[in-house]
This record gives structure tokens, C-alpha cells and sequence, in this order.
């Protein structure tokens, strides 16, 4: 039985996406053999993530500025937006050195098991920005949700933006994949050979 503070920390590691018990139990005691100064960064770099970072109000990323990078960028395409799922699936996107438009983050799927429905999502913002926009990708997953929110979206959009073109990224993904776990390659060809929806 480990002492009251570490089983604490082990359970706080437990919490985390992918971490097993004796992942777990791995970083904590990892932690435990630090010194101090390396736990007190440690300690900051998790409560810098909470008080600094914020979603930016154009495209919902996560900025530490006012307005994220990308949307501040010049030189990206501005009239080309792809929609995905969380900012993570920005990331795995931007390593691909493919796309130049700029994003926007829905933060969730709509879900009916879950609950999720249409206004629980950043979708409000999306529809404004295309109206000034040549051409919406739906970068969404191919799982039962990621399709739902797309043809939900497609249906949208078309209704309120009838001159602007609405695709969806080729199924290069595997059926029921996520954007953060498909390999770069995979990523460029799913959104080389997008189509319209």
C-alpha cells in the first residue's frame, strides 16, 4: 500500500486518457524521485495550461494570445476553413505541411447517446465565418458521430451559404479512425482527394 499523497497521484495519472495502473504507478513514483525543482515545473507547466491557454474566438484553437497563430497569419488561405473535431486534430493536420486555409474547432460531435446536440457545439461561429468563405472541409471523424455532425453540418451549410463549397475529407482514414491517430500520410491523402458533400 503506498502512502495517502502518492495514491493520490497514481489516481490523478489513472485519470488521463490511455494510462493504466501501472502506467500510473510508473509516473508517480517517477515524480516521487525528482527533485524539487523539477516537480515545482512540472507543477507550474500544469497550472500554466489552466490559466493561460484560451480558445481563440475565431476558429475555437487554443491560443495563449488574443487570436490563435494561425488565424493571424496572413498568409493562409482565409476563404478555405476545415472543420474538425478538437484542437488536437489540428495539430495531427498541421504536421502534414498540407493545408494552408485555416481551421475550426466544433469541440465535440453531436451524440445522442451522449447528449451532445447541435447547440452544445461551436457551430454558431462556423456558419458566420462562411459566409465569407469559398470553401468549408469537413474534417470530422468517420465513426457514427464524426458522420452524423458531418452530414449535419453539409445540410447547414448549404441551406445558409448556398454559394459556398462544402467537401468532406476522403476516406483515407480507416472506418471508426480519429484525425490524432492516422499517420501523416494517410492525413495528406484523405485531404488531397476530399469531395463534395
Amino acid at each position: 500500500m503506498y502512502p495517502k499523497s502518492l495514491q493520490t497521484l497514481i489516481e490523478s495519472f489513472r485519470s488521463l486518457p490511455g494510462v493504466g495502473e501501472k502506467t500510473a504507478e510508473r509516473y508517480a513514483l517517477t515524480m516521487a524521485d525528482k527533485d524539487m525543482v523539477e516537480v515545482e515545473r512540472f507543477a507550474q507547466a500544469l497550472v500554466d495550461v489552466k490559466t493561460k491557454i484560451t480558445h481563440c474566438p475565431i476558429c475555437g484553437n487554443l491560443t495563449e494570445q488574443e487570436v490563435c497563430e494561425i488565424c493571424e497569419n496572413k498568409e493562409r488561405n482565409h476563404k478555405q476553413i476545415l472543420v474538425v473535431q478538437s484542437a488536437k486534430d489540428i495539430l495531427a493536420l498541421e504536421k502534414t505541411g498540407e493545408f494552408r486555409g485555416t481551421y475550426h474547432v466544433l469541440n465535440g460531435l453531436i451524440s445522442s447517446s451522449k447528449g451532445i446536440l447541435p447547440e452544445d457545439l461551436n457551430i454558431d461561429t462556423l456558419v458566420n465565418r462562411a459566409k465569407d468563405a469559398d470553401e468549408i472541409i469537413l474534417a470530422t471523424s468517420t465513426t457514427l458521430d464524426g458522420e452524423t455532425t458531418a452530414m449535419y453540418l453539409s445540410k447547414l451549410l448549404n441551406q445558409k451559404c448556398p454559394e459556398v463549397l462544402v467537401t468532406r475529407i476522403a476516406h483515407g482514414l480507416p472506418s471508426g479512425g480519429l484525425l490524432d491517430y492516422a499517420d501523416e500520410m494517410t492525413l495528406m491523402h484523405a485531404l488531397t482527394n476530399r469531395k463534395k458533400v
